[in-house]
């Protein structure tokens, strides 16, 4: 095993171990958070009926940006999900990491999405 499949397993358990105690209901769903080296995803996910309620991403064409995978894209994913969040009248949101650790970019969509105004 090479260093990047031992870090993808390590993250795909502790992925498995935050999504076994956070569950996204209908009064507040899940926003979950991805991150590859070029780009950054970000979802609402209602777990009870399996939905995506919102999405945005570095590749939407709302988000104008050169390079996807910096923190000015992160920050400007966080504020967009927030806005598409609260046009759909969704202010209580469960963060999920994704087995990410809550640093960098992960830290800034969450903190973008508060600032828009998202509670977290």
């Amino acid at each position: 095993m090479d260093v990047s499949q031992k870090r993808r397993a390590s993250r795909l358990k502790r992925q498995a171990r935050v999504r076994k105690k956070i569950r996204g209901t209908t009064e507040s769903p899940r926003l979950s958070v991805f991150r590859s080296a070029k780009h950054i995803y970000a979802q609402i996910i209602e777990d009870v009926t399996g939905t995506t309620l919102v999405a945005a991403s570095t590749l939407s064409k709302d988000i104008d940006l050169s390079n996807g995978g910096n923190l000015l894209a992160a920050k400007a994913v966080g504020t967009e999900i927030a806005k598409k969040a609260l046009d759909q009248n969704i202010t209580n949101v469960v963060f999920d990491r994704n087995g990410f650790l809550y640093q960098g970019r992960i830290q800034a969509v969450a903190d973008a999405a508060r600032e828009a105004g998202l509670k977290l």
